[in-house]
């Protein structure tokens, strides 16, 4: 199920990336192509539906059905994976295709250091959609003398799992979060000419 899950995210993204590039190449000679803010609102959108199908119709129901619960030390315990950690392979699966694009949750509070800020743009772009959840923080930065469009989106705790875990992790520097609340970003970057 996390292959597969996994597989269709990856796929779907590689697809919005070509298509890109496709209209790209078919305007030869232009500079015209799809925006950097479209190509990061269509990612974002396959990565939302996918994280709220695999956080509800998946990890919730199991759960409720009393048939797999999801946990932290998934592998160990032989349980399913916490939405984050999906998230979080995918986004190594994708890094690992060589294509420089870059998925990552990323906050303000996080449980593991790792998943806080990078850099002061993502210390700015956190807080601006906690403040403002409707409207992702967008520019460009440089990495390794490259050029990258940064987006980062509203991560919201769309299921109950999110909630639970984040509220009762020893580790967690807050516990009063509710369903639908800004838990953090989702940090989407990829590389621009």
């Amino acid at each position: 199920m996390t292959e597969s899950t996994t597989g269709r995210m990856r796929g779907g993204l590689c697809a919005i990336i070509l298509a890109g590039v496709a209209v790209g190449v078919a305007q030869a000679g232009e500079t015209a192509g799809i925006p950097p803010e479209v190509v990061a609102e269509y990612i974002h959108a396959v990565i939302q539906a996918d994280r709220t199908i695999y956080s509800t119709h998946v990890v919730e129901r199991l759960q409720d059905l009393k048939v797999a619960v999801a946990a932290e030390e998934w592998k160990a315990r032989g349980t399913l994976p916490l939405p984050a950690q999906m998230l979080q392979m995918a986004g190594q699966e994708i890094q690992g295709l060589g294509l420089g694009l870059r998925i990552r949750l990323g906050s303000l509070g996080p449980i593991y250091k790792k998943n806080g800020p990078a850099d002061q743009f993502e210390r700015a772009g956190l807080e601006a959609v906690a403040k403002n959840p409707q409207k992702p923080y967008t520019g460009i930065v440089m990495q390794d003398d490259r050029r990258f469009f940064k987006a980062i989106f509203a991560d919201r705790a769309v299921s109950m799992a999110c909630v639970t875990c984040h509220n009762s992790h020893e580790l967690s520097t807050k516990r009063d979060y509710k369903l639908y609340d800004v838990m953090g970003g989702i940090i989407i970057s990829f590389p621009v000419p």
